[in-house]
């Protein structure tokens, strides 16, 4: 009797202690999930340009290769369209929607729709050289809308896919002002409207080329789902599939250097706390 009292002591005293290594075990704090932030932007943009060699191909159905040396070209915001909701895609707008991945959000991904707008300049003296219809040509000439007119204002598009590194500036709890890199590349799906020699092209949206460019944002977050921010981003474009011509029969090729001014606004979904 004495050694089964012992033994149901003992067997008490285990207990006790298992059931304290068992509470302290339920009491660690959990560890917080990893979690993202998914976002969507919309904003509008003002653009400029570098100059641009411009060369214009058709051996098919014309007999033409000749080139535009440093041609000017400018934007077309048509702002004017601004307060007309059923007209908010006139404008030269951005769509982007993206993820930050973690509880800092330090790094994401983000696709970029930027609807840009790039007229060449008409009137403006320029050289232009090579073939026009078995006639050699090398010399400054006032190019008329009548001879060469090119526009991509349906426009200049940017396709992009931009990594993302962001870095806080100033944190309260509604608040966050931060400072976001973005560096991407991407195709152009554009719609150029043109005029080469009298033939018309009233223009269709496809592929053009690519584009690649870095940007700099600066955004204010308000109360964890909304926020502002501004940009301003260099980009490289390269149009090699531009169809020109009645016809499209005929190339055009050229690239430039473009700088885009954006602002706007956009709506965060935090996930997983």
């Amino acid at each position: 009797m004495k050694y089964f009292v012992l033994s149901f002591g003992l067997f008490l005293e285990c207990l006790s202690v298992f059931a304290q290594d068992s509470s302290s075990v339920i009491r660690l704090p959990k560890q917080k999930k990893i979690h993202g932030t998914f976002y969507v932007y919309w904003g509008y943009n003002r653009d400029w340009y570098s100059k641009s060699t411009i060369n214009f191909k058709n051996t098919t159905t014309d007999n033409y290769n000749f080139t535009l040396h440093d041609a000017r070209a400018s934007d077309k915001p048509d702002m004017e369209h601004f307060a007309e909701l059923d007209q908010l895609t006139i404008p030269e707008y951005n769509l982007h929607a993206g993820y930050f991945f973690n509880d800092k959000r330090n790094f994401g991904i983000e696709v970029s729709w930027d609807h840009l707008k790039y007229v060449v300049n008409d009137f403006q003296e320029m050289r232009v050289s090579g073939n026009i219809r078995g006639r050699e040509i090398d010399k400054d000439t006032v190019v008329t809308p009548d001879f060469v007119h090119l526009q991509h204002t349906n426009g200049n598009n940017y396709l992009m896919v931009n990594l993302l590194k962001k870095h806080s500036l100033f944190k309260k709890k509604n608040f966050e002002l931060s400072i976001i890199g973005k560096y991407g590349a991407g195709v152009l799906v554009s719609y150029t409207i043109s005029t080469v020699l009298g033939s018309h092209d009233h223009g269709y949206f496809h592929y053009h080329g690519w584009v690649t460019g870095a940007a700099a944002e600066l955004k204010l977050d308000l109360f964890n789902y909304f926020f502002i921010s501004t940009s301003l981003q260099g980009a490289f474009v390269n149009y090699t599939n531009t169809k020109i011509g009645a016809d499209r029969e005929g190339l055009s090729k050229h690239h430039f250097y473009s700088i885009q001014y954006l602002y706007g606004a956009g709506f965060s979904l935090p996930f997983g706390k």
